[in-house]
């Protein structure tokens, strides 16, 4: 399809991304990366490009995660469930607003 066909040569591509999109993608998801690690412990709310949103206070950030500790329960299952708070990790290529709370 798009270059070399790489080790998957005589497989039938299902989907294969655009050009440029994984440069876009790592480059996005660098950005936020340092973003957020230079918020890490401070209350947050976080809107996903699904319009999804959650508050709660970043309490780690990987290459490819951020993780939102939120105090109500998440509707949609996700996370990891403690007595008094869930911990979230969302993806950070997928996030569109992160916006910093009132006392923060």
């Amino acid at each position: 399809m798009y270059g070399n066909p790489g080790p998957h040569a005589g497989a039938p591509i299902v989907y294969q991304a655009e050009p440029g999109l994984s440069l876009t993608v790592q480059h996005i998801r660098k950005r936020l990366h340092d973003l957020s690690a230079t918020y890490l412990h401070r209350a947050v709310r976080v809107e996903s490009v699904d319009s999804v949103v959650y508050e709660g206070i970043i309490v780690h950030v990987d290459r490819c995660f951020l993780y939102l500790q939120c105090s109500a329960a998440i509707p949609d299952g996700r996370g990891f469930a403690a007595p008094y708070s869930t911990v979230l990790p969302l993806v950070l290529y997928e996030l569109h607003v992160i916006t910093l709370l009132a006392g923060s």
